[in-house]
């Protein structure tokens, strides 16, 4: 027996009303019901459809769904974080190294002017840090607008438009300039610090505006169903 159009309606309501939220996961759940619910069916056709599925659902314990999201997201944010760093690796090597190591240089000579003054170090790397969350906070309010229109969520672009696992990262930095006092600084010391901004500048460049840009075609290679679904 299989199930009805219905009962796949049902199921998918059954998953919202457990908390979860996103399509992708939604559909992974409805699609796993589905088949156990049909199995029971199989060995046991008196059962009725809610009867199977509080059945099935039973099976995922005191917690229901909330470990199947956890590890889905989990799973994700790992790799979104090989999306970052893998374009972060095309900016050491070549041909864009050559623009990194300029940048560096560049940097590098305006610190070696401004070291003593720290304020301006430290301002800079704030300045720096507040563009990146409010980026966030743009794309973030922009993705979910357009979940809004389409009626649907998908995790990983939640991830993608609103994700701040670089948080930590970026404020690295300002932990740093912190601790400088107004001095001459040697200059391995000041490369490692223009390092740092460079660093910081791509980061911010690939999280809100490479990766953003190319939004389309990584949830296309995440969902197969995402294009026909919006």
């Amino acid at each position: 027996m299989k199930l009805s159009k219905e009962q796949i309606k049902k199921l998918y309501i059954f998953t919202r009303q457990h908390y979860v939220e996103y399509y992708d996961l939604q559909t992974e759940l409805v699609d796993h019901l589905a088949n156990a619910i049909e199995e029971q069916w199989q060995e046991n056709p008196k059962l009725s459809f809610d009867e199977a599925l509080q059945m099935e659902f039973k099976k995922f314990g005191v917690f229901g769904f909330m470990d199947v999201v956890e590890k889905r997201q989990a799973y994700l944010t790992k790799k979104y974080n090989k999306i970052v760093l893998k374009n972060l690796k095309t900016f050491f090597s070549i041909p864009k190294i050559i623009g990194t190591i300029i940048s560096v240089a560049f940097v590098f000579v305006l610190l070696k002017f401004w070291q003593k003054d720290i304020p301006f170090l430290q301002t800079t790397f704030v300045i720096l840090t507040i563009i990146f969350f409010a980026g966030i906070l743009i794309i973030s309010r922009k993705s979910k607008k357009q979940s809004q229109l389409s009626g649907k969520k998908w995790m990983f672009k939640e991830i993608i438009f609103g994700y701040g696992s670089m948080s930590g990262i970026i404020n690295l930095p300002i932990q740093f300039t912190l601790h400088l006092k107004g001095e001459n600084y040697d200059n391995w010391f000041l490369l490692l610090v223009s390092f740092l901004i460079i660093l910081l500048v791509l980061l911010e460049y690939i999280v809100l505006i490479l990766i953003p840009s190319k939004a389309e075609e990584y949830l296309k290679e995440t969902y197969p169903e995402y294009e026909f679904s919006n």
